[in-house]
């Protein structure tokens, strides 16, 4: 870590560039006491317009955190696309890598916050420009953008032109980091040269078909051998998180995934709210037919937010994405990882939209994430 750090707050890494790739969208955020009904009229009881996408969100947490994003992504040359731009570039977001359509409108999502239920519904709206294509990278341009990353982030969309930069990456010998919401064509072969994967709670066992959350874990680990952890968050549940071992220890006792997770949920503590992570031992845990790996379980718990404080949870996924990000720049252990994710995901739910309940470094309350 470098000296470079406030009294209070988080310090900066002494990596801080990182490259992100993905889509930006401008959200229309509307709060409604319940979920409208069909062929009904309501008011809204608030309404923010505010910048969104995955990777427009991971990237400007992060560089709340202290890190500086490089952001690859398309929007069109209209109000929308402008005020996208200024709003990242405002929170420290380098866009000069950004491609500017001429033609053409900038996505936005319609979301709607129903604060009785604390849901929140999204209708995309993709725009009408063509999206990112390869041909709209140049390998001279590719190359310095990536110089001196310590990471490239990719949220899973527009695969063909992620592959080219993930290859470049790849050759430049840069982890990589894949959030995987669903299995979608083309992705296997982004996440073969992938180092680090968060994915939604559904995906594991829809990427492997695996019986249940902890074997398809396990699974994705001896599928892609370049993987070092894979992480699925699954909301107010929490997080599991697979490590794999450097070294496949054979001495090790060989242990059922499945009943290892029964045993870390059972020393779970229910009365403690603020994020806590619990870990195994070293292991090999196999899975029939495939083999065996050696690793470490964890299980992070998410902050119970009181019903009174929690605003809504768009963007939640993105916050957590942001702050494992700073945590891989800033060597974090594992279970230091794993709640520092998840205060940071919480924190944000308690703002209306996707950013603004990311927190600054100079939080105090980051502070303790450093020790």
């Amino acid at each position: 870590m470098s000296s470079d750090s406030d009294e209070y707050g988080l310090p900066l890494p002494e990596s801080c560039i990182i490259v992100g790739f993905g889509g930006v969208c401008v959200d229309l955020l509307a709060t409604v006491t319940c979920f409208p009904v069909p062929d009904s009229k309501m008011r809204s009881t608030q309404l923010k317009v505010q910048g969104g996408g995955n990777a427009g969100n991971a990237l400007t947490c992060a560089a709340r955190l202290g890190l500086k994003p490089r952001i690859i992504a398309k929007v069109a040359n209209d109000i929308q696309g402008r005020a996208l731009l200024e709003e990242l570039e405002v929170d420290g977001v380098d866009t000069s890598f950004m491609v500017v359509s001429k033609e053409g409108t900038t996505p936005f999502s319609y979301i709607i916050i129903d604060t009785q239920t604390k849901t929140r519904t999204c209708i995309f709206n993709p725009g009408e420009y063509p999206p990112m294509k390869p041909e709209d990278l140049h390998s001279t341009n590719l190359v310095s953008i990536l110089a001196g990353s310590k990471v490239v982030y990719f949220d899973g969309r527009m695969l063909d032109t992620a592959i080219v930069i993930a290859q470049e990456a790849f050759q430049q010998n840069i982890p990589i980091l894949v959030d995987a919401e669903k299995p979608r064509v083309g992705l296997d072969n982004l996440l073969r040269l992938t180092d680090y994967i968060i994915c939604s709670e559904n995906f594991p066992q829809a990427w492997t078909e695996a019986s249940t959350i902890s074997k398809a874990l396990v699974s994705i680990m001896l599928r892609l051998p370049k993987l070092k952890f894979v992480i699925v968050t699954l909301g107010k549940d929490g997080c599991i998180m697979l490590e794999r071992c450097v070294d496949d220890i054979s001495s090790l006792e060989e242990m059922d995934i499945d009943s290892t997770f029964e045993s870390l949920s059972k020393r779970e503590d229910d009365t403690i709210t603020m994020p806590t992570c619990i870990a195994s031992s070293m292991m090999r845990f196999r899975t029939k037919g495939e083999g065996c790996m050696c690793g470490r379980l964890y299980i992070g718990t998410a902050e119970k937010i009181p019903p009174s404080k929690l605003i809504d949870t768009t963007g939640a996924g993105d916050a957590f994405v942001g702050a494992i990000l700073y945590a891989i720049c800033a060597n974090f252990s594992p279970q230091i990882m794993l709640t520092f994710a998840s205060y940071v995901a919480a924190t944000n739910c308690k703002a209306l939209g996707a950013r603004s309940g990311l927190p600054y470094r100079t939080d105090p309350c980051l502070k303790s994430f450093t020790h």
